[in-house]
């Protein structure tokens, strides 16, 4: 009976042990894969131009994107275009502020249509990396190309036009630089790692 009890007390502490080692195991193993792919976005983050917000604007999405050079392409457009949407926001209640000269609301006017136009490209964009496994992929990929350009150039409009007006309020000028400077950093990130997908 003592024998019996002795080799069922050691059979549970056998099984014990086994569980903790095994467990230890899997949290290592997800661990390690949670920063291979950690790794993974930072690695990429390097070849763009702006790697520090290509870090803090992308590292989120390292789980989900799964070490997939098309899916962060695909997500940094969708920051860039969350940033674009953002942009929009910002200066369409600067239109609605009080004391807006005719000069600065059209100079507004034309931005906000800059910046529609960059949410729209950035979009194009996202929907071609999604055809990459298609028969035309190399055609595919060369659009989502011109249109993360195309949004930079948007974006780019928007701050030149603010120039050419000559009459904007600094400040109100100060604000729409700044949200366009996301939108052109953002884009440019996205693009950079676009450049860097080979098929």
């Amino acid at each position: 009976m003592a024998s019996s009890c002795k080799s069922l007390i050691l059979l549970q502490l056998f099984s014990i042990v086994l569980f903790f080692s095994q467990t230890h195991l899997l949290v290592t193993a997800a661990k390690d894969s949670g920063q291979a792919k950690t790794n993974f976005v930072k690695t990429k983050c390097k070849i763009t131009t702006y790697p520090s917000l290509c870090l803090k604007t992308l590292i989120p999405y390292a789980p989900s994107v799964n070490a997939n050079s098309t899916k962060l392409c695909k997500e940094a457009l969708n920051v860039a275009t969350k940033g674009a949407r953002d942009a929009s926001t910002i200066v369409l209640n600067l239109k609605k502020q009080k004391g807006i000269t005719r000069y600065e609301a059209a100079a507004i006017k034309d931005c906000i249509e800059d910046v529609k136009d960059a949410v729209y490209e950035l979009k194009r964009a996202v929907d071609a990396m999604g055809h990459l496994g298609d028969k035309d992929k190399a055609f595919q990929l060369a659009n989502a190309k011109t249109y993360a350009s195309a949004a930079i150039t948007d974006a780019d409009s928007c701050t030149g036009g603010l120039t050419d007006q000559g009459k904007v309020n600094p400040k109100v000028m100060d604000a729409i630089n700044r949200s366009m400077a996301v939108v052109i950093k953002l884009s440019s990130n996205a693009l950079s790692l676009i450049n860097h997908i080979y098929i």
